[in-house]
């Protein structure tokens, strides 16, 4: 007897069927501000060079110490303590899935403040495990204290994420509340900082004083998104747990060359990082001064706005050859939100001026 294509799609979770696969929208032709990609690349001399290195790999073979020297190499950049250790993954969204497989016991619980990554949630309910969204208060989004302190002690959670800065608002949540959380915390606190290279302060130091913490970090806004390499930092003992997890070979030999290659003129990244401050400052500014704008401060290489109709503005601007994204439906929080990526300065002001159309 053949099984029927029904009868093998029954074999899929009900809860996999029903959901939807991460949207990836189409952007060939477009101004590209939906992502936060770093907007840069390589001057000519270096991609010469970074494609000479890359020719020279050994892709015949599986990944083996050059993955070990990039991991070594990110634990130097990121001033990684003593008695700490590092694990790699092909991008955040791997580690998160590493850490919801760690932790996936019966009635584990994963908490964050919510609006936030929603790799967070999805990572958990793939795992069968109970998410809690803690609203952030209305007016700032920053942390409700004392309504994730309640969470807290209510759920019991065996992990929880805190974004620094978060997406989608860009914010830096107050340190104070933080640590407040981590105290009451039972169980891991991941301290997401993909937004770092834009930040004016991280986790780092929390590391040797709890831990339960972790830190957790993505090349992707270093300026490498393409390559898909994210790290994780934390006790040698919990790091020594969680890379059991780790697939074998998840990072191909050609994304650690190129990281390596990356981690070896950090200043060119780091100079592009300087510029993408700047122009996120020259953006809020501008945006401050349209009518019917209201946009929220931010750490990040992105910046949330609220206008009056978010569906509308944002197919307006994407007619006009603009791609941004249409945050609204994400949470109650974040109604009419879009969120903007900050890119090159030619770019920034392209979409200032499709926006001011768009909302006209």
């Amino acid at each position: 007897m053949t099984t029927s294509l029904n009868q093998a799609l029954a074999c899929i979770r009900d809860d996999v069927r029903a959901s939807h696969a991460y949207p990836v929208a189409a952007s060939a032709g477009m101004v590209k501000l939906d992502v936060m990609e770093n907007p840069f690349r390589l001057p000519p001399e270096l991609q010469a060079q970074l494609g000479a290195r890359l020719g020279a790999v050994a892709i015949n073979r599986y990944p083996a110490e050059r993955t070990q020297d990039l991991a070594a190499a990110l634990a130097t950049h990121a001033g990684m303590p003593a008695g700490c250790a590092i694990t790699l993954g092909n991008g955040s969204d791997e580690l998160i899935s590493m850490l919801s497989m760690a932790i996936s016991k019966p009635g584990a619980k994963i908490l964050s403040p919510m609006p936030s990554f929603v790799m967070y949630e999805l990572s958990a309910r793939y795992q069968n495990l109970a998410f809690v969204g803690v609203p952030l208060r209305a007016d700032d989004f920053e942390l409700d204290g004392p309504a994730m302190l309640a969470a807290i002690a209510e759920h019991r959670p065996a992990l929880i994420y805190l974004s620094f800065p978060n997406n989608p608002t860009g914010n830096l949540w107050d340190a104070g509340v933080i640590e407040q959380i981590i105290q009451a915390a039972p169980g891991l606190v991941v301290m997401d900082e993909a937004y770092q290279p834009f930040a004016a302060s991280d986790s780092i130091a929390l590391l040797a004083r709890y831990p339960q913490v972790l830190v957790m970090r993505t090349m992707s806004k270093f300026g490498l998104a393409g390559v898909r390499i994210g790290y994780l930092i934390g006790q040698t003992a919990l790091i020594a747990e969680i890379d059991k997890l780790r697939p074998p070979f998840n990072i191909s030999v050609l994304n650690a060359e190129a990281g390596l290659f990356a981690l070896e003129h950090a200043q060119v990244y780091a100079d592009q990082a300087a510029t993408l401050r700047a122009e996120r400052e020259r953006v809020y500014t501008a945006l401050q001064a349209l009518a019917g704008v209201q946009p929220f401060p931010s750490q990040g290489n992105m910046i949330l706005v609220r206008v009056a109709d978010a569906a509308h503005t944002f197919a307006a601007m994407k007619a006009r050859g603009v791609l941004i994204k249409n945050s609204s439906t994400a949470h109650p929080l974040l109604a009419n939100c879009l969120r903007i990526t900050v890119g090159a300065a030619e770019e920034n002001t392209a979409m200032l001026a499709a926006l001011q159309e768009s909302l006209s």
